[in-house]
């Protein structure tokens, strides 16, 4: 059994920043790739931004790109989402996903082993 648990939700200001974190555990050998999701009241869960196992690929969905950051530390069993000049709209509960095999997808329905979620809340 894997788990995976993310921190560093929290209240921000319109125009701060945050780093989520997704901590592994358990057989982390059936987490690969990686991706970070996110969910706003009344609206579908959506991808922000993957990152394959070794690092050397990732993705970011358009409506983050140039804002959110992803990355990893494998030798902590860790990956991160830094989250910069929030607005609003990014305001959402953070979900952090895990593939077996395979490079991060932008769709949840190829993961495996999801996170419980953190919360974001941006003020104006």
């Amino acid at each position: 059994q894997v788990t995976l648990v993310e921190s560093g939700g929290g209240l921000v200001q319109a125009g701060g920043s945050l780093r989520l974190s997704c901590a592994v555990s358990g057989r982390t050998e059936y987490v690969a790739a990686m991706a970070w999701f996110r969910q706003s009241a009344g609206k579908e869960r959506e991808f922000v931004s993957g990152i394959s196992y070794n690092g050397g690929y990732t993705d970011v969905a358009e409506s983050v790109k140039g804002r959110f950051f992803v990355s990893r530390n494998n030798a902590k069993n860790e990956a991160y989402l830094e989250v910069d000049i929030l607005k609003p709209e990014d305001t959402a509960v953070y979900y952090c996903a895990g593939i077996a095999r395979g490079n991060a997808s932008r769709s949840e329905e190829d993961y495996t082993t999801w996170g419980q979620g953190t919360q974001d809340t941006v003020s104006a």
